[in-house]
């Protein structure tokens, strides 16, 4: 019988123009969703309508557990190439690797990433500092 795959063998990395982001944070949760949307028009002297469907690109998130202020700095950053104070050529990617029980990998790289919302978090005093990235880009590759 197939093991199926769980978190722990999921690994995902930001990163920056200064290379991999590896001190934003323990990641607790991620998920990605292709954006698909059907298209759908009716025709006089057809029965049914007619089905097609277009692709609007990649949506995203993930929450991290803050270790180090490094998260500011980032975050900084993306405040700043949203407003144009920095070139827009800085690109940042996202890329989860996924590790299979039978020995085999899968990439999923998504490039040119931009961000929405990243609301901090402070539960309790007993729950860790955790930050919510929310993120979108137009294509996503399947390595």
């Amino acid at each position: 019988m197939a093991q199926r795959i769980k978190g722990q063998e999921v690994t995902v990395t930001v990163i920056s123009p200064n290379g991999p982001e590896r001190s934003l944070g323990d990641v607790q949760s991620f998920e990605i969703e292709p954006m698909l949307e059907v298209l759908s028009e009716g025709y006089l002297g057809e029965t049914t309508e007619r089905k097609d469907d277009i692709f609007k690109g990649v949506s995203g998130s993930m929450e991290i557990n803050l270790e180090q202020t490094d998260f500011f700095v980032f975050q900084n950053a993306i405040i700043e190439r949203s407003q144009r104070r920095i070139p827009a050529a800085n690109v940042i990617s996202v890329n989860a690797t996924l590790a299979f029980p039978d020995g085999t990998f899968q990439n999923i790289l998504m490039e040119d990433v931009f961000f929405g919302a990243t609301p901090m978090s402070v539960g309790s005093r007993e729950d860790y500092v955790s930050v919510s990235l929310d993120f979108e880009c137009s294509e996503v590759q399947y390595i």
